[in-house]
């Protein structure tokens, strides 16, 4: 059985969330503060951790950060912040996954089964180098993307990118992690740089560049491989 661990303080959405991830037959903890969580959190060994960062006794990004240091169980954040950067705050802490409120519980109940697919069935585990598509062809190992019958030519930086985004399937990542990683910290607030690279990733890899399956914006926040 799946188990969730639900960290929110808000009583009747607790109650909510409970009866509707127990109809799924997921198995639920629910904590109603930050210490209370992190407890839990290692006494239970979740699977994904649903959690609200506006908690009565420390901030939810604090609890993300807190997690990060032992465990990668997905977190899937829930919160009434709607600000971009704070979004962006919660993913660089470590979060996979942002679900604004209020939401629909069929919406939430979709970021859950994606997060626990990713989990149990990930399309990168370690012995696996292929990411396949049904337009094109990753090979990790040998560096290598193909589009039909033939070979994609990738310049370094949009190798770098793609392979940032497709080893982390489903996850969004943010536009400072992405530019970090891939042209240092002197370039963290160079977005123009990523639109631009992804636009040419799109153009080569998508079938319709202008409306792309595979490499998907989150706007304001970063980008998400949808395999």
């Amino acid at each position: 059985m799946t188990r969730v661990l639900v960290v929110e303080d808000d009583p009747q959405l607790v109650r909510a969330l409970v009866i509707n991830m127990q109809a799924r037959r997921y198995g639920v903890d629910a904590a109603t503060d930050g210490a209370t969580a992190l407890r839990l959190a290692a006494a239970r060994q979740p699977d994904v951790v649903m959690l609200d960062l506006g908690l009565p006794d420390m901030d939810g990004v604090d609890v993300i950060r807190a997690l990060r240091g032992w465990t990668r169980v997905p977190i899937l954040v829930l919160s009434a912040r709607r600000a971009s950067d704070e979004k962006v705050v919660a993913l660089d802490a470590g979060a996979d996954d942002y679900v604004t409120k209020p939401f629909s519980m069929d919406e939430l109940m979709a970021r859950l089964r994606a997060a626990v697919r990713r989990t149990e069935d990930s399309p990168l585990a370690p012995e696996t180098t292929l990411v396949e598509t049904d337009d094109f062809v990753i090979d990790l190992r040998a560096k290598k993307a193909v589009r039909g019958d033939g070979e994609v030519r990738l310049t370094p930086t949009e190798w770098h990118l793609l392979e940032i985004l497709v080893s982390n399937p489903g996850r969004l990542v943010t536009q400072k992690y992405l530019l970090q990683e891939v042209w240092g910290v002197s370039r963290s607030g160079k977005t123009n740089y990523l639109r631009v690279y992804m636009a040419q990733l799109r153009r080569k890899l998508e079938a319709d560049p202008a409306h792309p399956r595979y490499l998907v914006t989150e706007p304001g926040m970063g980008y998400r491989f949808e395999g």
